[in-house]
């Protein structure tokens, strides 16, 4: 039952964590297993197998770590770098500046390159830092790939071309835990030395898993890494990876039957299906914006995230109480401006285990709140014009062709 109840479902909108499918429910329904039996291991050892096609890897090692995106932010910092090493990191959002407040509290030099919130990050700052890096001071570069707290998504290839027209070493350090699994994200590809991503997003779990891949440039990184790290140290990991037990410490059981029940149902729809499904619902969303006169957070269209989508609301209007109102008039919960934005923008996250009819009761929703606080907006506006992009891309579901 739920703590505080309100008849129906609850409309979950925020960009995470977000809906569970139920054969992901159910698939946890079960009592606990000991982990050294030779069940765990054998599922264990599938899991490391399928995670690497979420991240496009054949060369990536994975450590699923029963942590938060924190944790595996720590874990990738902590395994690869040592106190003092300097860190090229962009600041564009809330969760860009935690890990970046990370960064200097483990002892790394955090080369900051802030840009305005709405703005992705700066890449010719970045050219120009490595240009004037001859003597390859700088040991990595950590971009957030998508920033939930603005909707602005960051573009890696070119990242990765910027790093390769140096030919500079730094390690290549990603944050993807609102992108992979919804976004393209192409880890062997773009040359990504290490990624993370976190249950409760675009897999569709519980909070507490944190899925970290690192490349073999990573792993040889560790070798020399002199920062402290106990819990999240990945040589641990590969100790028991290499006796097949896989488990340096107890992991959460019914997490792991989730997760297979997860990855099952984004092979059935196929990832390349579940990432275009993600750029149908960001650019009916976005459309809908449009139609209600309101604009979005981000500032070009380059930038826009597939993923979330922070609505600028007009100064008269708290946007703290769009969200209050969704959550106490229609069990809408919708996600609150952070930080810098705070009281300017709402927002509607659109990510995970999420369809075509059900964004469309999320954007009627906001359409009755926007009204309920004042904002002159035509009823049915952007839902109609959802609804009319939606009607004409949206293709047969792949598993009922």
């Amino acid at each position: 039952m739920d703590y505080v109840y309100g008849p129906g479902r609850n409309h979950l909108f925020v960009p995470g964590p977000v809906n569970i499918p139920e054969p992901v429910i159910r698939a946890m329904n079960r009592n606990n297993e000991d982990y050294r039996s030779p069940a765990v291991p054998a599922l264990t050892k599938t899991l490391l197998e399928d995670v690497k096609k979420i991240f496009k890897t054949t060369t990536g090692t994975p450590f699923l770590i029963p942590t938060t995106g924190t944790g595996a932010w720590e874990s990738a910092l902590t395994n690869t770098l040592s106190p003092g090493d300097r860190i090229v990191s962009f600041l564009i959002g809330q969760f860009s500046l935690l890990w970046i407040d990370q960064q200097q509290r483990l002892g790394f030099n955090v080369d900051v390159v802030e840009s305005e919130w709405g703005q992705g990050a700066n890449l010719d700052i970045l050219a120009s830092k490595l240009a004037a890096d001859t003597a390859h001071t700088i040991k990595a570069i950590c971009i957030v790939h998508n920033e939930t707290a603005t909707g602005v998504t960051n573009n890696l290839a070119e990242v990765r071309r910027i790093l390769d027209d140096y030919s500079h070493p730094a390690l290549f350090l990603v944050d993807g835990v609102s992108s992979i699994c919804a976004l393209d994200f192409r880890m062997d590809e773009w040359g990504v030395d290490v990624a993370l991503t976190g249950s409760q997003k675009a897999l569709s779990l519980p909070t507490g898993m944190g899925i970290v891949c690192a490349g073999p440039k990573a792993l040889e990184a560790t070798k020399t890494a002199k920062s402290v790290r106990v819990f999240f140290d990945w040589n641990d990991y590969l100790k028991f990876y290499k006796l097949g037990t896989y488990w340096p410490y107890t992991p959460s059981i019914q997490l792991l039957y989730g997760f297979r029940a997860a990855l099952d149902l984004i092979f059935e729809e196929g990832l390349d299906n579940v990432i275009a499904r993600h750029a149908r619902l960001g650019k009916a969303t976005r459309l809908a914006v449009e139609a209600w006169g309101l604009k979005n957070c981000t500032q070009k269209e380059e930038w826009f995230s597939d993923t979330v989508t922070a609505v600028l609301v007009p100064p008269y209007i708290d946007s703290s109480e769009i969200v209050r109102r969704g959550w106490k008039r229609y069990n809408l919960s919708l996600g609150l401006g952070l930080n810098k934005v705070a009281g300017k923008v709402f927002r509607i996250g659109h990510l995970g285990n999420l369809n075509e009819l059900q964004l469309l009761g999320c954007l009627a929703g906001v359409e009755m709140i926007l009204k309920d606080v004042g904002y002159p907006v035509k009823l049915g506006s952007g839902v109609a014009a959802a609804c009319a992009y939606l009607q004409n891309n949206t293709p047969l579901i792949p598993s009922r062709i």
